[in-house]
């Protein structure tokens, strides 16, 4: 053999060697809004699914000897750009696993596409009840919490006897779905619901849909609050605050949010709520670590986001170390039922509909003039025993 031929014979079986490393790798892809009303929110995914991933293999970013890949997509939060660029993902990437999005209407444009190509999907951040309800199917597992689990905790944190509340929500599947499920478990409570009003998600005068609150709770006895549900945006709780509601003896609530969003919680002190994740809040080893890690590389504690990535993670690493293989039907098999650990503690993947069951917490704010955002105290420890998720997948 020449020369020329024995070099060329060689280069072949380099390219051929390098493409089944390549192919050897465990290809993750992180779909998600980096750009536009929701980019905080998708930075905040990608940081805790990176660290996620290098807690979970103690550094060397390698399952059973797999090199972890991320390819990262962003969907700008659109539906359409979402679904293509998860087929993308499936089709010409070869991933694995995919994991997203951050808005729920971009999500739940996702979840035909991984039944489709029969891939397992981990849904995270988005929350919308139907995307592990009538729009879920077998390939769909959720990290996230859902609207029910923020809405039941909600609920529990502020629902009594003689309390009456009204809601404002953003007029899309986030808001809706968690009015639907906040009205739901309120009725549990013994408190009342007495309004509900939603407006587009880039209101910024809430002035009429506020008045129509207003008129429906000042007559009321007992205590009377407005809850609000926002994702993004510009959030109505200072432009509610504005209206003066306290001139009719109304009080405001709501969940917990990232931390640039809780500096305008300060205005609220004694504001009560629920919460998906709060960096001091839980006590456990994960979550120790995240905080810490995350203090030293970005002089910043971890975010709301942060650590929903950082489950994902956990749950990817826990799935394919226990079924020792990316075989889709191996990793449903493991992963219905499949507990696993997070910043927030154990989570659980119901067999049911593959939501993963977790801890809430019920929270009223402090406020500290040395710190810049306000601090939601935990006041209840709200456990997945505590909540009757429903089933809404009709499996």
């Amino acid at each position: 053999m020449s020369f020329r031929l024995r070099f060329f014979a060689l280069a072949a079986a380099l390219i051929a060697s390098a493409g089944a490393a390549a192919a050897d790798d465990l290809k993750i892809a992180l779909i998600y809004g980096l750009t536009g009303p929701l980019q905080a929110y998708a930075k905040q995914t990608e940081t805790g699914l990176r660290l996620g991933f290098e807690y979970a293999t103690k550094g060397t970013m390698e399952v059973d000897g797999r090199k972890i890949v991320i390819i990262t997509k962003d969907d700008q939060g659109k539906p359409d750009l979402a679904k293509s660029a998860l087929a993308e993902a499936y089709e010409d990437d070869g991933v694995d696993i995919a994991v997203g999005t951050t808005s729920s209407a971009a999500a739940i444009a996702m979840l035909p596409v991984a039944e489709e190509h029969k891939k397992i999907l981990i849904v995270e951040p988005a929350v919308a009840d139907q995307i592990t309800g009538d729009k879920w199917n077998r390939y769909i597992f959720r990290t996230a919490r859902n609207s029910t689990q923020d809405a039941i905790s909600n609920a529990i944190a502020i629902g009594k006897p003689d309390v009456h509340i009204a809601t404002l929500a953003q007029d899309y599947a986030f808001g809706r779905d968690g009015v639907a499920a906040f009205k739901a478990a309120l009725a549990k409570t013994g408190a009342t619901l007495e309004a509900e009003e939603y407006a587009p998600v880039n209101t910024t005068d809430f002035t009429a849909p506020a008045q129509r609150l207003f008129d429906a709770l000042k007559d009321k006895p007992g205590k009377k609050l407005i809850w609000v549900v926002w994702a993004g945006g510009v959030n109505p709780l200072d432009k509610l605050a504005d209206l003066d509601p306290g001139r009719y003896g109304i009080e405001l609530s709501t969940g917990g949010n990232i931390l640039p969003a809780l500096a305008a919680y300060k205005r609220f002190p004694g504001l009560e709520g629920a919460a998906y994740y709060y960096y001091e809040i839980p006590k456990n080893p994960v979550n120790d670590w995240l905080v810490a890690e995350h203090k030293k590389r970005f002089n910043a504690p971890p975010d709301f986001f942060t650590a929903g990535g950082f489950a994902a993670a956990m749950a990817i690493v826990t799935a394919v170390e226990k079924a020792k293989s990316t075989d889709t039907e191996k990793l449903i098999a493991t992963m219905e039922g499949m507990e696993f650990d997070t910043p927030k503690g154990k989570m659980i993947f119901r067999k049911e509909d593959h939501q993963a069951l977790q801890s809430m917490y019920a929270f009223k704010i402090r406020v500290d003039p040395n710190v810049a955002w306000a601090i939601p105290e935990l006041t209840r420890e709200i456990k997945i025993d505590d909540m009757d998720i429903p089933i809404r997948n009709k499996r």
